[in-house]
């Protein structure tokens, strides 16, 4: 076994650990990053994530008139493995040329706090460690019901590298992922069906923006079942029967979308004193930092932080001001952050919503429009949708902003700096916006 004494040593090549990698050894510091898996080099956006699922998207949107939507789909799918390599060697590439840095492919098990055993096709490593960085993602959740990993049972990331698209494609789960893939495969043209456990459509979301939802994925033949629980699926020679308590549902594949765990398998975080929260992650102080150690930080997912890879890259620029800076950075700070779901048109949201704001007990006044008051909306056809702001009535503070219309995905960013900066509402309403453009309809929104 090799024995390696390093500076720093970085487990995961996701957002955050490659970033900080790159920061720590162009300071001229050693840097040790591992990597289990070469499929995985640039972490879980490139590969399994954000850009090969928003790859499909748009072409599957691109291609919604080409009548042979089979072969529309390889073509898709070959475009998306073409990007998502380029991608991969890229970011090794930036990692691997630095000087202070070395990628070892292997899986990582802790020995004791200073500690890891890594172990791969490069061989068996001993490496201590002076400060240690957990970047490890998360997973999707499984069923534990027969059936569950039958050959056409998927889960978010099987589903992105189908060699064949599917006829009929179900869902199990009705939350914003699997909304992404019912859109995606329904571009496709694959008949897509949903079954949510809950009886509620998106329960976290107002009725009337869930509602539009709704009413865009019924106009598009994507069906939606509530309370439905799934007890098996049975795998048959054409096909998989989705057994249910409300009746059988036939599928050519079966996605799984029923949430995401942090990756801890394997770590042996006992034999470091690194403790789990309630829900799987690592806990830390609101500086990232492992709770009882000075020397370890979990970043992003693995951490417990919203499982996104901007917040993951916000993750790494809690921890380099800590090391680099003044330390005065905390996850206490971003309070409010927009999101943004990739169906069509996107459903993009930051703040308080008009449910949330009429709990906290505040006089407010909600804000609507339909996406088609946009002129822009019909330049582009995308007049689908529904946009809603929550204003404080007595301060005129931006609480909360809902954009489901073409382009939410961009104009929501707009409002983390409005909330952030305290502008008014009546200063959005004023606010000059070229034309035509999506984002001047927020003059009309706000006035």
């Amino acid at each position: 076994m090799q024995q390696l004494i390093v500076q720093n040593l970085v487990i995961g090549f996701g957002k955050a650990g490659k970033t900080l990698a790159a920061d720590l050894a162009k300071a001229g510091q050693s840097v040790i990053l591992v990597e289990q898996s070469e499929a995985m080099y640039g972490g879980t956006c490139i590969n399994i994530g954000c850009i090969p699922s928003k790859k499909l998207l748009v072409e599957g949107q691109k291609g919604q008139n080409i009548a042979d939507k089979p072969q529309l789909f390889s073509q898709s799918m070959t475009a998306k493995n073409g990007l998502i390599e380029k991608l991969r060697a890229a970011n090794f590439a930036k990692l691997a040329n630095l000087e202070n840095v070395r990628i070892i492919t292997a899986k990582a098990s802790f020995k004791d706090e200073h500690t890891l055993w890594l172990s791969g096709a490069e061989g068996e490593f001993e490496v201590r460690a002076d400060k240690i960085f957990i970047n490890t993602g998360a997973s999707s959740n499984r069923l534990s019901i027969e059936g569950a990993s039958g050959a056409r049972i998927y889960d978010s990331t099987d589903i992105l590298s189908l060699t064949e698209r599917p006829d009929r494609l179900v869902i199990v789960g009705g939350g914003y992922i699997s909304l992404e893939f019912a859109f995606m495969y329904q571009a496709f043209g694959s008949q897509v069906t949903i079954l949510e456990q809950g009886e509620i459509f998106l329960e976290r979301e107002d009725r009337d923006m869930a509602e539009a939802m709704l009413d865009v994925l019924n106009r598009k033949g994507i069906q939606v079942h509530l309370g439905v629980k799934v007890e098996r699926f049975i795998e048959n020679a054409e096909a998989t029967t989705v057994q249910t308590n409300q009746g059988e549902f036939m599928a050519d594949a079966v996605l799984v979308a029923i949430g995401r765990h942090a990756n801890t398998e394997g770590l042996k975080l006992e034999n470091a004193g690194i403790e789990l929260n309630t829900r799987g992650a690592i806990v830390t102080d609101e500086k990232l930092r492992v709770a009882g150690k000075s020397h370890i930080w979990a970043m992003g997912d693995v951490a417990g932080s919203a499982q996104f890879t901007y917040i993951s890259l916000d993750d790494y620029r809690i921890v380099r001001d800590q090391l680099f800076a003044e330390g005065k950075r905390s996850r206490d700070d971003r309070v409010q952050f927009p999101t943004a779901v990739f169906t069509e048109p996107p459903f993009a949201h930051i703040g308080l919503t008009e449910s949330a704001a009429q709990q906290s007990g505040r006089n407010i006044i909600v804000k609507k429009m339909k996406a088609e008051a946009i002129p822009k909306a019909k330049v582009l056809a995308q007049t689908d949708g529904l946009l809603k702001a929550v204003i404080d009535a007595d301060t005129d503070e931006i609480l909360g902003v809902t954009l489901f219309c073409a382009e939410a995905h961009e104009i929501i960013n707009l409002f983390k700096m409005a909330i952030d900066y305290n502008i008014p509402a009546s200063y959005i309403k004023n606010q000059i916006f070229t034309h035509p453009t999506m984002i001047e309809g927020l003059n009309d929104l706000f006035a």
